[in-house]
């Protein structure tokens, strides 16, 4: 099997020397950076499987690293904040992070969060790959797989990578019921109880840059008792 590359943007030495080791027992191969200039220089040059990308950074932020990553490449990031950093970590969702761990974590903590991200990929990049058609169109929402594009009334909405991924999962499948528990192990990797309110969130930010009127959604529905589907009479 084919090691994954992780990179590791992180200015402490003593945290990247042991996700180095933890990473190394998940059959993966690290490359690290101490600042975030020479970490984004890496993510371009080496196009790694993952990032871990720290908040605080010399020469570059992290979230600067995150948007400038994001403009260009697919790449998974799970960001490492502070507990003090709660501001900082939404807005590294929003810019374009996968996920995030607060320090101090556990190693099971970290583990899980990096075989989770690359669960999600391959089941992203099986289901994608399954899809006939890379150009969704409905009744003025157009959605482009390959380049990740999608225009409502011919205007470009941005989103996040979840949201992108919720919407092509669910416009793909029209008319198929997703429980919140199924979404969230197929978008996020997680097969545990408890973050459904992630889903909810994630959906409600969605329907807000998609959905003419919030109040009678067009697009994505609820499925009452059951979780959301993709409309399928447009």
């Amino acid at each position: 099997m084919e090691k994954k590359k992780v990179l590791i943007i992180e200015d402490d030495p003593e945290i990247t020397n042991l996700l180095d080791i933890h990473l190394k027992d998940l059959q993966c191969e690290s490359i690290s950076a101490a600042d975030g200039k020479t970490g984004y220089d890496l993510a371009v040059a080496e196009k790694p499987d993952l990032i871990i990308l720290d908040i605080s950074l010399p020469e570059m932020d992290g979230i600067e690293v995150c948007q400038k990553v994001r403009a260009s490449q697919k790449t998974p990031i799970i960001m490492l904040t502070a507990k003090s950093e709660e501001i900082d970590r939404v807005l590294g969702l929003e810019v374009g992070a996968d996920d995030y761990i607060t320090k101090p974590f556990s190693i099971r903590e970290f583990t899980a969060r990096v075989k989770a991200i690359f669960r999600r990929t391959k089941f992203i990049q099986e289901s994608l790959s399954e899809d006939a058609s890379q150009i969704i169109e409905f009744e003025g929402l157009y959605i482009d797989i390959e380049k990740r594009k999608v225009l409502k009334e011919e205007e470009r909405v941005d989103l996040s990578p979840k949201e992108f991924e919720l919407l092509v999962l669910m416009a793909s499948h029209p008319g198929k019921s997703y429980t919140r528990s199924d979404l969230l192990k197929i978008i996020w990797g997680y097969d545990f109880d408890g973050y459904e309110h992630t889903v909810n969130s994630h959906i409600n930010r969605l329907r807000a840059k998609l959905e003419p009127d919030m109040a009678d959604p067009k697009y994505i529905l609820t499925t009452w008792g059951v979780g959301y589907k993709f409309n399928e009479e447009l």
